[in-house]
Formats: C-alpha cells, structure tokens, sequence
C-alpha cells in the first residue's frame, strides 16, 4: 500500500518526485524518503513521519540530479522509524530501492546474504532487495540474458525471479546513471511518457501533472527507461512490444479547489457522479413506451448476463457495504440468489460451485490484492471445470478502468466517479451502489422481473437523485457541522438500519470509526435487542436510518427501545415527518424518495456527521492514522 515514484528525464529528480510523492501520500504516510543519482554518486534522504518532515530535509540543497526514485511508506514489515524508510541500499551504499508490497521469502534470502558479507540496517521485508541485486552485479551467472542491453537490468531479473509474494520496485544505481529499473508482480506499477522525459508511480495521480499517455504494467514484467525511451521484458528474459494509452484525466481534478480537505470536495462531488452515471448507462429517451429496448447499456457481452441462475460479490470494507446493497437490488429487482462475501475469506473458503453463477469483484482502486486474489481463484478453479455450466462469468465494478482488475475480467462498469484522494471513501461508495443500480435494471429487465411502468418509476426516481443530494448538502451542512461539537467527546457510537439501509449503518458507522477513531457498530435494527442493547446508556448516541417502506415503522419501534436506555437518538429520516420528530433527539432529515432509492440519500449526512466531528477534534481527515487508500497488500 506504499507509494512509489520515479523519473528520468532533463528536469530537477528531487522537485518531481517529491511532487509525485504528494499525489501519492494518501497510500502512506508513516515515513518518506528519496534516492538521486547525479554527478556518480547515490544521494539518499529519508524522514520518518508526514511528507513534509521529508520536504524539511531537502529544503536548501541543490540537487542537479536527473534520475530518482521516492517513496510513501505505510508500514507492514518493521515500526515507522527512518531506519524503516525506503528507500534501501545495497552495503556498498551505491544501490538503491523503493517497494510497494510484501516480499514473503525475505527471513530466507537475508540469511543467504548475511552469509555472503552482506550488512542489514533495518527491519524491513525490502532491504533484501538491493543486496540481491548488488549479489548478481558482483557475481554475474553466465548466460545473462539482458546482460547486453543492461547488466542491472539483468540482475534486477534474475533478483526478481528469487522473490517470492506480491511487489512493485522501483531501482537506481550510481553505477548506471542513465537507467531506472523498474517490476511488477502483483502490486500495481504504471510507467508514464514524457518528452524526452519517463516516469513511473503505483498510481496515476503522481503521472498526470506531466503527461496522461501511460503504460500500466502487468504481472511478471519490468522495465528499463533510459532518456531514450522505455523497454519492457518478461521475467523470462523476453522483450514485449506494448502501447501506452491515454488517460481521460486533468492535473484539476486532484486539487481541493478551495475545499478545506479532499475528503468535503468529494462529499460534494457526489451529485455529479450520480448524473454522469445516468449520462452514461440510462437512455435519457427510454420510456415504457419504448420497452421493446433496453433502458441500461453497460457495454457488457450478453453471454455473461444471460442465463444468470447465482451471483456472488467480492470485496472488500466501503465495497463490500455497497455490494450488500447491490445484493438486495439484485434480488429484489432481478430475481437472483446473491451472496456477498469478504474477499479475504473468499479467497481461502471458496463456496462450493454453482452453474451459472456470474462473479462480481468490487474495488474502486482495481488494484485490493484479495479482492483481486479471489477473482484469480474463482476465474482458474472454473476453467478447471469440464462442465460447460460452472464456466467462468467474471465481472468488475471498479472506478479505475486502466486498473489490474480491468485486464484480469473480460468486462467491467466504471463508475466514473473521477480520482478519489481522501482515504475514508464517499463519492467512488455512491457511484459503485449506483452501478449496481444499473446492472440490477439491465438484468430485471432481461429476465422480465420488473413491468415497464416500475422500470420506468425507478429510472424517474434515480434522475431526481442529484437535485435532492444537493439539497441535502445544502439544507445540512451547517446544522451537521454544530451537531458535531456535541458528540466531538463521544466514545462510542451505535448505527442501526434494516432492509436496504442496514449497509448504510454500516457504511456509516465505518466512516467515523477511519477518520474520527471513535468506536462505532453498525446493526440490524431489529437485532438490537438480541445483544447489543446491552451497550445502551446515555453515553451512547444512537443512530437510526427510517426511512419511508416496508420497515419504517419498525425502526421507529426499535429507536424508541434505544430511548427508553437513555440513549440520544439521532435520525436519518424524510423531511416534515412527525413521528420522527417525536422519535428522536436530532434529525438528519432528507428528501423522501422511494425505500428502494434511499441509500443515495441517506449516506449524505452519515458522511457529513463522520467528517464534521474528525475535524472538530482536529484529525487529519485526508490521512487517518493506520490507513492507506489503496490495500494492495494481503
């Protein structure tokens, strides 16, 4: 979940970099650090902590260096100390490398080269690495394969092919001075073209300040960029011929545009992204009228949808709380037994294989190892499998089409919710729940579930979704914001929901649990008394999503239980509702839309709430602690 940048090129290494660094903080912050190479020699600095203790250090040093490589740290193998940051050196110090991921091998590989007289500073998996390398430099096998185009280059492969797990590396040497090496396998690495200039990042954000043609690499690759272009090879050894594409990005839309953090900017975001995904995926002409055609167009091959008889989803925190709705979409409008699953549980207790049974994998980032761990068990487990019924059907929901995920699925829908910097997710959760809007309308109305006039009705509804989530942020804010100093001292929280908004308890118990560190659960409404009303007092607020359907009255039962304990109630509820009023201490009131499409709404000021008290007790919302926005590691 580190950050990785590099660059080649004519202009200042350190400015890049530490520019790209920036972009990328949000996959780590527990230390920092940068490797130059100018003039024969290997500059290295790192700081333990926020960027900006790295910023510190290098303020005032002329650096002519033209070749680089820097990194974000969030810690897996070894405390947060400078002694821990990347990047790492070889003993001879001339060596230097920058990892995102776990090197699973790493106890047995460092004791082979204690052996051979090499010296370990830190604690980290890394350090293995550059020493590695610096071995197969000193000691070069015959029969090196690349060792004519490059003799790094050579021993980076044959380093790469001893490490066992997931990484991305990025490599500079004083002893070639014109070279960054750079692999992947299985954590995300993307290289970015310049003019006459080259970079590389774990992330497009660090890139598209300088150009949006990209080359996103694949498992089982590196790659040489000199200031004469890029190679790309195989493990084995063999040169690949590949193109870059094209991002549809702008540097704007990773800046805060006079938001106080990304996170208030993407909240805000959030009815933008609703419209383009109406934009995208409804025919804005389709009526009941019209029913001999299809209302959704996902662009997704009619053999993978047609047929369905199970659906299973895998993901992992915010999504695995958007697939939960999608579940109840799926079955309620399409008719589909679905079951929804950790990735991470998947992975290692698969269910048992059912006939035509389409594979959903959910990430925004496209690149959650479990999530796409599972994918791979669940794609080879099937292929395996001589029964044409049990054939592979994957598919994946993912905010990034260039991702990892879009190359492993043969199709996906993108939520085009744009680049999301905040850690705490909020707009890329409404615009994967809005996917799932969408594939359960296109498979209703394949199967023939849903009549036209409720197609009709629930495509309607979802067009007013953007105007009443504007009105929320309107009406709210403000009042959100005050409400928070009162529970800016609270302990812990309790988020109660049934139905369709009992993910959105959960969601929103998640969001202030990662950006305010107060202790919340989300429940069942009606699950409460078989337990957790145990937890009831007047220190634990209480907060219950009723909203107008078939369990409105219900919750309503089950807040006033949590009442009568002392506890302050605090509602998400349809504006101008009298019993609600009487109900609970606060009100969150919302638009009242159809139960079906309440979750759009009512997640607004859950996110509000969540924000507002982390940033009256003075945290850093961008960054919680412990956290990083992309989990590419196991």
């Amino acid at each position: 979940m580190c950050g990785i940048v590099g660059y080649i090129g004519t202009r200042a290494a350190s400015d890049i970099l530490m520019e790209g660094l920036r972009k990328l903080e949000y996959r780590g912050y527990d230390s920092a650090g940068l490797a130059t190479v100018a003039e024969g020699e290997l500059h290295c600095v790192r700081a333990k902590g926020k960027l900006q203790n790295l910023q510190d250090k290098i303020d005032g040093i002329d650096n002519p260096a033209r070749l680089g490589i820097g990194h974000t740290r969030w810690a897996t193998h070894g405390k947060p100390e400078e002694y821990n940051a990347h990047p790492h050196r070889d003993t001879a110090g001339r060596l230097a490398v920058v990892q995102n991921g776990i090197i699973e091998n790493y106890r047995e590989l460092r004791e082979i080269l204690k052996a051979k007289g090499h010296s370990f500073l830190s604690d980290t998996d890394t350090e293995v690495v550059p020493h590695l390398i610096a071995e197969y430099l000193r000691n070069p096998p015959e029969g090196g394969k690349l060792s004519q185009q490059s003799a790094l280059l050579e021993a980076v492969r044959r380093a790469a092919n001893d490490l066992q797990g997931a990484f991305a590396l990025g490599v500079v040497s004083a002893d070639f001075p014109d070279e960054l090496i750079v692999v992947r396998q299985q954590a995300p690495l993307v290289i970015g073209f310049g003019q006459g200039e080259f970079f590389c990042a774990s992330d497009t954000p660090a890139i598209v300040p300088h150009t949006r043609a990209v080359l996103p690499m694949d498992n089982g690759e590196l790659a040489r960029l000199t200031p004469l272009g890029v190679e790309v090879y195989s493990f084995e050894g063999d040169r690949l011929r590949k193109h870059p594409l094209t991002l549809n990005w702008n540097p704007i839309m990773v800046e805060k545009q006079g938001f106080k953090h990304f996170m208030l900017k993407e909240i805000y975001e959030q009815p933008g992204v609703v419209r383009t995904g109406l934009e995208t995926y409804i025919d804005s002409t389709w009526s009941r009228d019209r029913a001999a055609e299809p209302p959704v167009s996902l662009g997704i091959d009619e053999d993978l949808l047609n047929g369905l008889e199970h659906i299973q989803i895998v993901a992992c925190g915010t999504s695995w709380h958007a697939a939960l709705v999608g579940k109840h979409l799926l079955e309620q409008l399409a008719g589909i037994p679905t079951i929804v699953q950790y990735a991470s549980e998947f992975r290692y207790a698969p269910p048992p294989l059912t006939r035509h049974t389409l594979t959903i994998g959910v990430t925004q980032s496209g690149e959650t190892a479990d999530t796409l761990a599972a994918l791979e068990m669940e794609k080879q487990r099937r292929s395996e499998q001589s029964n044409p019924d049990l054939a592979p059907r994957l598919l994946g929901i993912t905010n990034r089409p260039e991702s990892s995920l879009a190359r492993l699925v043969p199709a996906i829908i993108d939520t085009h919710a744009g680049i999301e910097i905040g850690v705490a997710a909020t707009k890329t959760f409404t615009a994967q729940v809005m996917a799932f809007y969408f594939l359960a309308l296109d498979l209703a109305y394949r199967r023939q579930q849903l009549s036209p006039e409720k197609i009709e009705q629930i495509i309607d509804g979802l067009r007013r979704l953007p105007a009443q989530i504007e009105s929320v942020l309107e009406s709210q804010e403000r009042y959100i914001e005050e409400l928070a100093h009162e529970f800016s001292d609270t302990q812990d929280f309790i988020y109660l929901g049934r139905g369709i908004n009992f993910p959105i308890a959960l969601e929103g118990a998640l969001k202030l649990k990662e950006i305010s560190y107060i202790h919340a659960e989300g429940y069942p409404a009606g699950e409460m008394k078989h337990g957790p009303i145990a937890l009831l007092d007047a220190k634990v607020p209480v907060v219950a999503i009723a909203m107008p359907g078939s369990v409105y009255e219900k919750v309503l039962s089950n807040a006033q239980e949590a009442k009568a304990r002392d506890a302050q109630l605090i509602g998400v509820v349809p504006m101008n509702d009298a019993e609600a009023e009487e109900t609970f201490d606060h009100l969150l009131p919302v638009p009242e839309v159809e139960e079906l499409l309440s979750p759009i709404v009512a997640v607004i000021p859950l996110q509000l709430l969540a924000y507002h008290i982390a940033a009256r007790r003075g945290l850093d919302v961008d960054q919680p602690r412990n956290l990083a926005k992309s989990v590419t590691v196991e």
